[in-house]
């Protein structure tokens, strides 16, 4: 049975083809330059570092590029590393895709459409169901395979939906213990705050920018989509509900500095924006503590202002979890 990248132990020799996630070229404190990696299959990732690389290493290995390495897993400070001792390019005819070393959502694309379609029945108001079904449709096969983000939060097959799903439920739960909230329009901005991602990025395999992600961004491709939707629905274009809606989708970053046109100014609004930001923060720390050892603490996390979180001895709970990365 060949082995995942995550299935080895420290000290443990590999001899293993992974996709390189990231690449980049560094120096050593006499000026030797050297790769530093982060290597990735299925079953996760791990940063490695190829100190004698080669100048053709340096310019062959690059983000996207399948490779066949050996090397040893260590632990430092507490974190796996992998220390590369040789690699090579894989070539384009030896059988390999890069499809086949990206880590998926812990949920099967049809359980996350059961979920979503769930909370969109309970929509009552007309205009944003008719949106936001007629948008789901509309981009399906996208957004139930593309990932949140390149590098950040729920970057991984899927994680679009995986982050809208963990949403709503945090919604469905604020909505039971505020009941002034308009649970209607709180999923509908759910559901499509992060739609736009699916015209923003490439896609889950070698995840980039597209030239509309990079120009526009997709706060504002969402709020394009949904009077588009609009149109084709034949909806009143002046109504306040649609009014609403768009605002929604173009506040969600809560702030000016953070890429929206306007801050916040519903109820539903503040709590997407909040929903939103704990749930990429969950996840992010979550997955930094999957790769730490019980008793250190994780490396910096970069979302959370580069602060670094104890992992408990005793941690059933996250133990329990399937592995995020």
């Amino acid at each position: 049975m060949i082995r995942k990248l995550m299935e080895y132990h420290d000290r443990e020799e590999l001899d293993i083809v992974v996709a390189v996630v990231e690449a980049q070229v560094r120096s050593t404190k006499k000026g030797k330059p050297y790769l530093r990696l982060e290597l990735g299959d299925s079953s996760g990732q791990i940063s490695g570092n190829f100190w004698g690389a080669s100048d053709q290493d340096l310019a062959d290995v690059t983000r996207g590029t399948i490779v066949e390495l050996n090397g040893q897993r260590q632990e430092y400070q507490g974190h796996p590393q992998i220390k590369v001792y040789a690699l090579r390019v894989v070539g384009p005819n030896e059988g390999y895709d890069l499809s086949q070393f990206v880590k998926s959502a812990p949920y099967l694309a049809e359980e996350m459409m059961s979920e979503i379609t769930q909370r969109l029945d309970t929509i009552e108001n007309p205009i944003w169901h008719q949106i936001t079904a007629y948008l789901l449709k509309k981009w399906q096969k996208r957004f139930f395979s593309y990932p949140a983000g390149r590098s950040n939060h729920h970057a991984l097959k899927g994680g679009l939906a995986f982050h809208t799903v963990t949403m709503l439920k945090d919604a469905q739960g604020l909505c039971d213990v505020y009941p002034q909230v308009n649970r209607s329009l709180l999923y509908a901005g759910c559901i499509l705050h992060d739609m736009g991602k699916v015209i923003e990025l490439s896609g889950p395999v070698a995840t980039e920018y597209t030239r509309e992600g990079n120009l526009v961004g997709h706060l504002v491709l969402i709020d394009e989509q949904i009077v588009l939707a609009a149109q084709t629905l034949n909806l009143d274009l002046t109504s306040e509900d649609l009014l609403l809606l768009r605002h929604m989708v173009l506040s969600h970053h809560g702030q000016l500095s953070y890429g929206s046109p306007k801050q916040p100014a519903l109820l539903e609004a503040e709590l997407l924006h909040r929903i939103d930001d704990l749930d990429a923060a969950v996840y992010a720390i979550t997955n930094s503590l999957q790769k730490t050892e019980p008793g250190h603490f994780t490396t910096a996390v970069r979302a959370q202002q580069d602060r670094r979180f104890y992992r408990p001895k005793k941690d059933e709970a996250l133990t329990r979890l399937p592995n995020l990365e």
